[in-house]
């Protein structure tokens, strides 16, 4: 299965141009959309998963219409938005059941053992009985994953979904994500490089609406190779750095400030050159529209 995305262009009515013709090609596995929040990421889902229209450009999964065949994109379709409500007075297990009838699943024993599984791969499953409303924000956000999951979708749109989970959730849902994506296209929107760098074969870099790099991480980080240096300064001496060299991030710690820059030549002066990683490819492609110490 392959999803295309052609000059896809979308402006709200307030002005706001959300997506900039981006064109992207996605195989099986796992897609990460890395962005600051605002960029365009949950804009470009919303289209994906039909629930918001388009104003120029096409998108296709394998030979179905996204934008016109919506019943049939959501029959495949996996979906966890940034924000859902839950039925408070539904428990997990009642909710789950409820929506695995609507995904076509009639039987009543393979409905409980579906529900069953997912709740256990979301580690909810010693909770399945206790209302949604009851739930905190870390379970709700596992509830949604489970949901997303159901009836074996073909295309699978997680829009920030680690956030609000502990490093123990976070790495079981790694996992799953790592499991189910080896034959369903998973995207993955969010901020958080580590998502990316972690789960993703291959990325984009989305910022103001617009595509800044696709491909693969490695190929990312190797066009940076030579480039980065790191120094530790004084905080009240960021400024003049800032001055002086293309610095693309910063870092406090224990009172001091690591700095990275970027330069094509050794920028001495006490800089030591350090292996690139994916944050510097991040805020090198976005660090000229976002200012680095507001993200």
């Amino acid at each position: 299965m392959q999803l295309t995305i052609s000059k896809l262009s979308k402006t709200y009515t307030n002005g706001v141009k959300a997506i900039r013709n981006v064109s992207l090609t996605l195989n099986e596995g796992m897609f990460g959309l890395l962005g600051p929040n605002g960029a365009g990421k949950s804009s470009l889902m919303r289209t994906i998963a039909t629930l918001q229209e388009a104003d120029e450009g096409t998108i296709q999964l394998d030979d179905i219409n996204v934008l016109k065949q919506k019943t049939e994109v959501r029959q495949l379709l996996g979906y966890l938005p940034q924000e859902f409500g839950v039925y408070p007075k539904i428990s997990a297990e009642q909710m789950l059941d409820h929506i695995a009838k609507l995904k076509g699943v009639s039987n009543k024993g393979e409905r409980k053992e579906l529900v069953n599984y997912l709740l256990d791969k979301v580690n909810l499953y010693k909770d399945k009985r206790k209302n949604l409303g009851t739930y905190s924000g870390g379970m709700k956000q596992r509830f949604g994953i489970a949901q997303a999951l159901m009836g074996k979708p073909r295309l699978i749109i997680v829009d920030e979904p680690t956030a609000g989970l502990d490093p123990a959730e976070r790495n079981r849902f790694y996992n799953l994500l790592s499991e189910i994506g080896l034959n369903t296209i998973v995207i993955l929107s969010t901020h958080i490089v580590e998502d990316v760098s972690t789960l993703c074969s291959r990325f984009a870099i989305i910022c103001e609406g617009e595509v800044l790099f696709s491909g693969t991480p490695a190929d990312a980080i190797n066009q940076l190779n030579g480039k980065i240096y790191s120094k530790t300064i004084s905080k009240q001496d960021v400024d003049n750095y800032k001055r002086n060299y293309k610095v693309i991030s910063t870092q406090l710690k224990a009172g001091e400030l690591s700095i990275r820059v970027l330069s094509d030549s050794n920028p001495r002066d006490g800089f030591t050159q350090v292996y690139p990683d994916l944050e510097d490819v991040y805020f090198t492609s976005i660090g000229s529209r976002v200012d680095i110490n507001t993200i």
